[in-house]
């Protein structure tokens, strides 16, 4: 048996038309909903699992991801919706943009009994899930070796190995993830997986220092058996230089609400401080420059997300590596405007700069980036 489902030519790359709502709907959930949930959602490692579902309802994990063959691939809007709840929580933020990852792998597969099974439910947030692809992202980049080994049985795999850490899952949630076949000279194949297999077990992993509420788990794989209705790509090649950019893209929203907020934190303090806070060399208005500087290139190369020239992919690393960077300052510079009364356990600006290493971590982590940009531009 064998497939051939690696994703044809996407163009189409629009707004779509109620873009304002949907970003509207999601502020909106993000202060009513989720900021009463912020402490619990941090301190005891509550997943904000409703909240999920109402963002889901609300669109917005939509725009970037549709199933219409001729749809606007709009991933703005998707960036800006997470942006909205970034100002409030980074682990839900994380979470939406492993929803956003799941849809986008799905959304840009040429399986139809794949989009037909999960598209619309991912979108709407019936199901959620993760992304799965650490590992292999750093496999692809020669950083480890992939995790995940399968062979061909009748009507799809088998697949069996560990991922170390997957996240927003849960025993009714789906994953995207990627194997390798031993048997077929290393040959990759993109996949989804469902948690409900009795031959996937969900394993607790460490206690982070944020972001514990977002239900991340090991995985262990023993001969999973995953249908071909649910092969994204086989052949993975094509499919991934495809993905890429928007997979990367989309973290941008993450690091703008992070930034946003921390903005907003500042000010609060100079209220009262600002007779102090004046004399620190970084003050909220460079933030906001740098802010409109990131949100700006973002917004231009997310008018050509396929675009797979290196020139191009370039661009997309190097501002994944400055919003990083700039979420991290702009926390830092937000706890020192603060002062001790953000330094208290339930302070905002401590919670924010342990939250704005994880934007500096996630893979492509800040030294994965700068691997990759080395790389290609020795290349």
């Amino acid at each position: 048996m064998q497939t051939a489902i690696a994703g044809g030519e996407r163009t189409a790359i629009a707004p779509v038309e109620d873009a304002e709502a949907i970003i509207a709907r999601a502020a909106e959930i993000g202060r009513v909903e989720l900021q009463p949930l912020v402490h619990s959602i941090d301190a005891e490692g509550v997943y904000p699992e409703a909240v999920m579902r109402a963002l889901g309802a609300a669109g917005a994990f939509r725009a970037h991801a549709p199933l219409a063959p001729d749809a606007a691939f709009d991933l703005k809007t998707s960036i800006g919706a997470m942006s909205a709840i970034g100002e409030y929580c980074l682990s839900t933020a994380f979470c939406m943009w492993c929803q956003d990852a799941l849809g986008w792998y799905i959304a840009n597969s040429d399986n139809a009994a794949l989009k037909a099974e999960l598209g619309e439910k991912v979108a709407s947030g019936q199901i959620l899930g993760g992304t799965g692809l650490s590992n292999p992202m750093k496999a692809i980049f020669g950083i480890e070796k992939i995790k995940l080994a399968g062979k061909r049985v009748e009507g799809g795999f088998e697949v069996t190995g560990r991922l170390p850490w997957v996240s927003n899952l849960g025993d009714d949630h789906f994953f995207g993830m990627i194997f390798e076949l031993p048997e077929e000279d290393g040959r990759l194949v993109m996949a989804v997986a469902d948690c409900a297999d009795e031959r996937i077990k969900l394993v607790e992993g460490t206690e982070f220092t944020a972001l514990d509420g977002t239900r991340t788990f090991g995985l262990q794989l023993r001969k999973a058996f995953i249908p071909a209705a649910r092969v994204i790509a086989d052949p993975l090649g094509p499919y991934i230089q495809r993905i890429r950019a928007g997979f990367i893209l989309l973290q941008a929203g993450m690091a703008f609400g992070m930034i946003r907020s921390c903005i907003d934190l500042m000010e609060q303090a100079g209220q009262t401080l600002s007779h102090v806070n004046c004399h620190l060399p970084d003050q909220p208005e460079d933030f906001r420059q740098q802010l409109a500087a990131l949100e700006a290139e973002v917004s231009a190369l997310c008018e050509t997300p396929f675009d797979t020239s290196t020139d191009y992919f370039i661009r997309v690393l190097e501002a994944r590596l400055q919003a990083g960077d700039a979420a991290v300052a702009a926390a830092h510079n937000a706890m020192l405007h603060c002062g001790a009364r953000g330094y208290v356990k339930n302070g905002a600006a401590q919670r924010r700069l342990r939250e704005a290493y994880f934007v500096a971590i996630v893979t492509p982590a800040t030294k994965q980036l700068r691997k990759m940009l080395a790389d290609l531009k020795a290349a």
